[in-house]
């Protein structure tokens, strides 16, 4: 089953780490995704830019606003995510924990829906 985890982190808790040891965890990280991609268990993940270079879209009847970042008043922003292959929720919330980012943060774990059977019950 595939699982999302999702990457909040809190920018007032990462804005107390010294340079050397951000790029330290993100150097982890990054081996720790090329160990799982080459198992099979990472199937893509991204980072985000910040919220402040992101714009809302809503559509309110015919009518189109679009909105400039930041929009939640909210002290953990999303900063990406992870698509894992995992066998249990309980595996993919152990992938989630070998993220350095949850202690700045969390780290929302959330399986990811089959598309095939919604089309065939929608007939799409």
């Amino acid at each position: 089953m595939q699982y999302l985890l999702l990457v909040y982190t809190d920018q007032a808790l990462l804005g107390r780490l010294e340079a050397e040891e951000f790029d330290s965890h993100m150097r982890d990280c990054l081996l720790h995704a090329d160990e799982l991609q080459a198992c099979g268990k990472l199937l893509g993940f991204q980072q985000l830019e910040p919220p402040a270079t992101a714009k809302a879209v809503r559509m309110r009847g015919s009518k189109s606003q679009v909105l400039d970042g930041p929009f939640a008043e909210t002290k953990e922003m999303l900063a990406g995510f992870n698509l894992v292959e995992a066998e249990s929720m309980e595996e993919a919330v152990r992938m989630a924990e070998a993220l350095p980012w949850a202690r700045y943060g969390c780290i929302e774990v959330r399986p990811v829906r089959n598309v095939a059977a919604v089309r065939a019950r929608v007939g799409a």
